[in-house]
């Protein structure tokens, strides 16, 4: 199960994808599409999250940043 680590509030609009930086902080960048390309980095909020090994970091449907256990060794 995912839990929450830190509560951003970001509002998400569509055409960009959303992530957590290595620096622990939300970052958004555009989709490419047919013709053109994407990029563009900006950061949208500060997260301050230090990660640990064996987890999956996201940015939620609510637009907070939350963790996963990763599935290893599953056959």
């Amino acid at each position: 199960m995912a839990e929450v680590v830190k509560e951003t509030g970001v509002t998400k609009e569509s055409g960009y994808l959303y992530y957590l930086g290595k620096d622990g902080h939300v970052w958004r960048s555009q989709m490419a599409r047919a013709g053109k390309g994407g990029g563009n980095a900006e950061k949208v909020a500060d997260a301050g999250v230090t990660r640990e090994a064996g987890y999956l970091y996201f940015i939620d449907k609510n637009g907070n940043v939350g963790r996963s256990p990763m599935a290893r060794g599953r056959k």
